[in-house]
């Protein structure tokens, strides 16, 4: 069983946080993800509340207890919580959210209106959330979209109000990443580099309203194709403190509105973190296997 974890109190050790996103999408990745904890190395997932499946989500993780289950904020790509009329900035004709993720977010951080149709529409995924009975143990992103500042700043502000304690940190050390994949060196440092001053103002904003966070995360860089090698290749080079290992399962692909792209490897992300070797070699490593 995995032990619960909110941060590395002992920087020389080691701890991992597994995590499915985009739980509720579809039955298949509620399958992925039910399987995965019980067989596997999946310690945690990210419930989509507004999504087609989410009753059958919230019927499983009731009899998965030692899972972790944190809010996939979805604010792009997805289906809202209020109705199209009270968010019209957000979504489009079809009534799903935009995909158009620099265009909203410069009009989050600049257009007052925008900023206050966001709020109330995280306010009502974090209620909904909340009425399935199941405890907030952190909070994330669809597509990371919650590192944006002024979303950081409506989570702070509503921290103590809902019980949020824990906030995903999407920030891939580059070092690490690179040693454990050899592949994509220039990217990689890249992205690191350019994230630096946003990744460091929203951990100071977030230690500052006493909201906790993973130190790292994999898995950026391997979107939709985290498979055995990938998965092993990370527990290998995983750095001191608490690192999150996120992905996206499924026991097969499905079409429809909601469906994962077609070049995401979702059952070979399912048969990785369901693989009882992976088990193994953490165990060996002396790797704490937790969740937030």
């Amino acid at each position: 069983m995995a032990k619960k974890l909110y941060h590395s109190t002992n920087q020389k050790r080691r701890a991992l946080i597994v995590t499915a996103d985009d739980f509720g999408l579809a039955v298949p990745v509620n399958e992925a993800v039910e399987i995965a904890h019980r067989q596997g190395i999946l310690t945690s997932a990210s419930l989509m509340v507004t999504a087609p499946a989410v009753e059958d989500a919230v019927r499983r993780v009731k009899e998965m207890p030692e899972l972790g289950i944190g809010l996939h904020l979805t604010l792009m790509d997805g289906l809202p919580a209020l109705p199209a009329s009270q968010i019209p900035d957000l979504v489009g004709n079809d009534g799903r959210f935009l995909i158009k993720p620099v265009q909203t977010g410069i009009r989050l951080f600049f257009e007052k209106r925008v900023k206050q149709q966001v709020e109330a529409e995280m306010r009502a995924q974090i209620e909904r959330f909340l009425e399935t009975g199941l405890t907030l143990t952190h909070l994330d992103g669809h597509h990371h979209f919650h590192q944006h500042p002024t979303i950081i700043g409506l989570l702070v502000s509503m921290a103590s109000e809902y019980g949020i304690r824990t906030v995903r940190f999407p920030q891939e050390p580059w070092w690490p990443s690179w040693r454990a994949q050899r592949e994509k060196p220039l990217q990689r440092f890249l992205a690191w580099l350019l994230s630096v001053p946003r990744f460091t103002r929203m951990r100071h904003r977030l230690g500052k309203a006493g909201i906790q966070c993973n130190d790292f995360m994999f898995g950026l860089h391997e979107s939709g194709r985290m498979n055995l090698d990938r998965v092993q290749r990370f527990i290998q080079h995983l750095p001191p403190g608490l690192t999150e290992l996120y992905c996206h399962p499924g026991t097969k692909q499905w079409q429809g509105d909601d469906a994962l792209p077609e070049d995401y490897l979702c059952v070979e992300e399912f048969l990785a973190i369901s693989d009882p070797e992976l088990k193994e070699l953490i165990e060996q490593l002396g790797i704490d296997l937790t969740s937030f």
